[in-house]
């Protein structure tokens, strides 16, 4: 990865990136958007967290133990947790991680849409993921529309709308939790105004510099299917569990034996009829006279 003609690209890249970052519009964008992030970061408990970031580390404020950087080459790794590979191959384990974030590297890859299937991919089912951008329709949005010819970061990336994300992240089936804007001034200002700040925050205006993106893995539920209890037909008596005994429970069982008996019966029937007939025939006064 570290000698490949991608890895090479994106270290230059980044290497273009950090004069903006060291100079006072980056300082001031990276303070307002580590303000953004500072509740989400340092509520979350775990594990293990990864960061992709354009300008300095962020995550500096959470309390998770194991913090893990990314880095397209092995010269530009600060230390030995640091993860080198390609962005839309990341060397982990699925769900393994608590807090992903992305800090404006969607916006300078070739195929986004798979470096973030691959950040899905690692974030654990109770994690979050993060999405760091800049705001197409706020105030340097309309700027850079000016300078979109401009080969100087951040004016040559490819700014992404939030609904635009928004979709993105329902391909890979995440949906977005929240959305807050940060960094609100004007044309001419480098730093972004405290009151601006103040007043853009509390309302969450679309108009910030910047915006970060909160999603989390979709949740599905289990289908449950009731069960209809009922009968197409009537039911037969012989269904309905009544005990049957005697003559009744042997003609039931044996129904053939009811078949062979029909002889007899009907020759004991024979004989009853004979003696009546006799008894009519026969006077009262003939027996005595016998």
């Amino acid at each position: 990865m570290s000698n490949s003609t991608t890895a090479t690209m994106l270290a230059k890249r980044l290497a273009n990136s950090q004069p903006y970052w060291q100079a006072e519009a980056g300082r001031s964008l990276w303070e307002a958007q580590r303000a953004c992030l500072g509740p989400v970061a340092e509520t979350r408990v775990g594990g293990h967290s990864l960061e992709m970031s354009m300008g300095p580390a962020m995550l500096t404020m959470s309390a998770i133990p194991h913090a893990i950087r990314w880095s397209p080459t092995r010269l530009l790794a600060h230390d030995d947790a640091t993860l080198v590979c390609p962005p839309d191959q990341l060397a982990l384990p699925d769900r393994c991680l608590d807090v992903m974030v992305i800090h404006h590297w969607l916006e300078h890859l070739t195929d986004a849409h798979f470096t973030l299937q691959e950040a899905a991919r690692v974030t654990a089912d109770n994690g979050i993921l993060l999405l760091f951008g800049f705001n197409p329709i706020g105030v340097s949005g309309v700027v850079r529309q000016w300078r979109k010819h401009q080969q100087q970061y951040p004016w040559n990336g490819t700014w992404r709308s939030v609904n635009r994300l928004r979709d993105w992240l329902a391909f890979v089936d995440f949906e977005v939790q929240r959305v807050d804007y940060c960094c609100f001034r004007g044309r001419m200002n480098a730093k972004c105004g405290e009151y601006w700040e103040s007043l853009g925050r509390r309302h969450n205006l679309p108009l910030g510099e910047s915006y970060m993106i909160q999603a989390r893995r979709r949740q599905r539920q289990a289908p449950v299917e009731r069960l209809k209890f009922g009968l197409k037909a009537p039911a037969s008596p012989a269904s309905l569990g009544v005990t049957r005994s005697g003559s009744s429970a042997n003609y039931q069982a044996n129904p053939d034996r009811s078949v062979q008996d029909r002889p007899g019966q009907e020759h004991q029937s024979q004989l009853h009829n004979v003696q009546l007939n006799r008894t009519k025939t026969h006077k009262p006064g003939d027996q005595e006279s016998e």
